[in-house]
């Protein structure tokens, strides 16, 4: 992906906090940090992936882009507009252009319509189509992600967890987007099936010019879709770059951890490299690097100032927010 392909998606700053109100006769709720300053970038045939262990913020940077949550900072833009000031019209004519994938096929899927009924309904509500048109499309849709076009007069329940989340990308595709968000798209299925799932996306992002936000916590489905990646950790992003440098040459601790709880083949243990302690409250976040209490690297200065992401190698387009990332060779276990 070249610096000057077309600049879709732009994320700068982006906050999310929940909770802080004051109830009645209560003390004021907590502050929840889920997203803290998160800068990120999609251009045109990228596929960015986004990892991260369970509440890093991964899927909350997801539905914010999608709108099902505004940020209470930062922007997100797509193609020079604010997403979080679209409304009425404007905003579906804008959205049309971003869909999602869900987690679960199968909740995703109203178990009331059949899949004709799921995959035009968003034909009918952002597209311009005559019911014939929409008709051959639901059939050209079904024959994209392999399904049979008899298919198309069963409901959800009757299928599997392979096949209602083809259905569920096929949806996606029914308003032909330029962007899919996919959050843990294949984590519901068996590993056989998610093979097949993402040789099926590999296959659309060719074939229709797609570009893929692809939220994960699975290193090796990342490292098989993705060019680039984004690792986040307790709501920041610590580093971004390359799938190939961060996978050879990581630069944040944490990344290093990450990298090590991935099982290497014939492997007859568990790697000794883990993390220490637990993971801070985000409603009480720790002053300085939010990793540094339980980090095998931290200093005091760690513990009182928080590195930037700042850039490394020929390009600097590899980024890491540690003061140890010139020297990222990882700890004697």
């Amino acid at each position: 992906m070249t610096a000057d392909t077309e600049l879709l998606l732009e994320l700068r700053g982006v906050e999310r906090t929940f909770g802080g109100e004051r109830r009645f006769l209560a003390p004021r709720a907590p502050t929840i940090h889920a997203v803290n300053g998160v800068d990120l970038e999609l251009r045109r045939g990228d596929a960015l992936g986004v990892v991260g262990e369970s509440g890093c913020g991964k899927s909350t940077v997801a539905r914010m882009i999608m709108g099902i949550i505004n940020p209470t900072g930062g922007t997100i833009v797509y193609r020079g507009e604010d997403l979080s000031q679209l409304r009425g019209a404007h905003r579906r004519r804008i959205y049309r252009k971003i869909q999602f994938v869900f987690q679960d096929p199968q909740s995703s899927l109203n178990p009331r319509k059949t899949v004709r009924e799921i995959l035009q309904a968003p034909m009918r509500h952002l597209l311009d189509l005559t019911p014939a048109q929409r008709e051959h499309k639901a059939r050209e849709l079904m024959d994209r992600v392999n399904l049979r076009e008899e298919f198309l007069d069963r409901h959800p329940h009757e299928f599997s967890g392979g096949q209602a989340q083809r259905i569920g990308i096929a949806r996606a595709l029914a308003v032909d987007p330029e962007i899919l968000i996919l959050d843990e798209p294949v984590s519901a299925l068996d590993v056989s099936i998610q093979a097949q799932i993402l040789e099926l996306l590999q296959r659309l992002k060719d074939e229709l010019g797609l570009t893929y936000l692809f939220i994960s916590h699975d290193l090796a489905v990342v490292d098989y879709l993705c060019e680039r990646v984004a690792v986040m950790y307790l709501g920041r992003v610590v580093e971004q770059g390359s799938v190939r440098e961060i996978f050879e040459m990581p630069r944040h601790p944490y990344t290093h951890v990450l990298l090590a709880s991935v099982p290497e083949p014939g492997q007859q243990r568990p790697p000794r490299l883990e993390l220490s302690g637990e993971l801070p409250n985000p409603s009480n976040l720790p002053s300085g690097c939010n990793f540094a209490p339980r980090c095998y690297r931290a200093t005091e200065r760690c513990r009182v100032e928080e590195p930037p992401l700042a850039g490394y190698g020929i390009d600097g387009e590899h980024r890491a927010a540690c003061f140890f990332a010139d020297d990222p060779q990882p700890p004697v276990v």
